[in-house]
């Protein structure tokens, strides 16, 4: 919990009764690894701090095949937000990558604490633009070579190239698991 306060802190100021509201309204949820967070095809329900685990968002294309668009990691927070807040249908997925750990905010909580909470909207819109940068980064230029494309993967998430299962990281590259494999063979 105290990385959830710290990461808030970050946008705004809360006293402490106002810290202690937000800690009574949220859930904390166990992600086994490959588990949905959200799913296309339904509306987005939650808000979710990334505790413990990486998830990834993505989506089909047209040929079926599924992209990576991102990584989410401990000390972020989670949401398809533009369906959350349109109550809308999803088309990509929030999947774990990793066993996760997550502190949750249900859509009644999270509206009730712009209501009880001074200031809470402005925290909120902060932590939103960066939640909806996170997922909108789009996969690396394909322009670029593969080995390239990865080499850049490694400098951006050095810490999910042990963590996280190839077939994400080739999906994230545009790339497949065999070729990827190859790469980090030549590069090593």
């Amino acid at each position: 919990m105290k990385e959830l306060t710290e990461y808030i802190l970050q946008f705004g100021n809360l006293n402490s009764h106002q810290i202690n509201l937000i800690k009574e309204k949220i859930i904390e949820l166990e992600l086994k690894k490959d588990a949905y967070f959200s799913e296309a095809g339904k509306i987005p329900k939650q808000v979710a701090f990334v505790l413990e685990g990486v998830l990834r968002g993505c989506y089909y294309n047209n040929k079926g095949e599924e992209i990576t668009r991102c990584f989410i990691q401990e000390n972020n927070l989670m949401c398809d937000y533009v369906n959350f807040e349109a109550n809308a249908v999803s088309s990509d997925y929030l999947q774990a990558c990793t066993d996760c750990k997550l502190l949750v905010f249900s859509r009644e909580t999270w509206e009730e604490l712009s209501q009880i909470i001074v200031g809470w909207d402005v925290i909120k819109n902060k932590m939103v633009q960066i939640c909806m940068y996170q997922k909108s980064r789009k996969n690396p230029v394909i322009s670029q070579d593969a080995t390239t494309r990865y080499l850049e993967f490694i400098e951006n998430y050095p810490s999910l190239i042990n963590r996280i299962p190839l077939i994400y990281i080739a999906s994230y590259l545009g790339v497949t698991q065999q070729s990827l494999s190859r790469i980090r063979k030549n590069i090593s």
